[in-house]
């Protein structure tokens, strides 16, 4: 029932970052793609960090570290293994970088599914993936994406 109720709730966030018009030059917009792992805890206040890699349609691609910090409702703790996200269409590789807000839901034991939406301006960012852990509520958080120092 929880599973169900996350994935309305990221449907319904997609619907609403994608129902602007699309004009021509913006579907000439690369797009970009992110698989990663994220390991953190919850009790009360939540965190986790990470490290992924962002490739674009337009053939760039750099590796980045995430960083999730938010309070709410949760107690539990996630080990995200095959994390994948996908942004909205972006200017240049350089735009997915920096500070997303976003609304959360998670429920499981042992097999945890994770999916959430996170938005910065007019880049949008879902986020899906499953793992182990125990992770059980609804929060609100921050996630944090910077480049990766060789």
């Amino acid at each position: 029932m929880l599973r169900n109720a996350s994935r309305l709730l990221v449907l319904a966030a997609l619907l609403a970052f994608t129902a602007a018009p699309v004009g021509a030059a913006e579907s000439a917009l690369p797009t970009c793609h992110m698989t990663f792992t994220l390991r953190g805890w919850s009790a009360i206040y939540k965190t986790a960090h990470g490290h992924g890699r962002v490739t674009c349609t337009n053939g760039q691609s750099m590796p980045v570290l995430l960083t999730v910090h938010g309070g709410g409702l949760t107690f539990g703790k996630m080990d995200v293994l095959k994390g994948k996200g996908d942004f909205s269409a972006v200017k240049s590789i350089d735009e997915v970088l920096g500070s997303y807000v976003a609304a959360e839901a998670a429920a499981g034991a042992v097999k945890a599914s994770q999916a959430a939406v996170y938005t910065k301006g007019e880049v949008s960012l879902a986020l899906a993936g499953t793992g182990r852990g125990v992770v059980i509520g609804f929060d609100f958080g921050k996630l944090d994406i910077e480049r990766a120092h060789k």
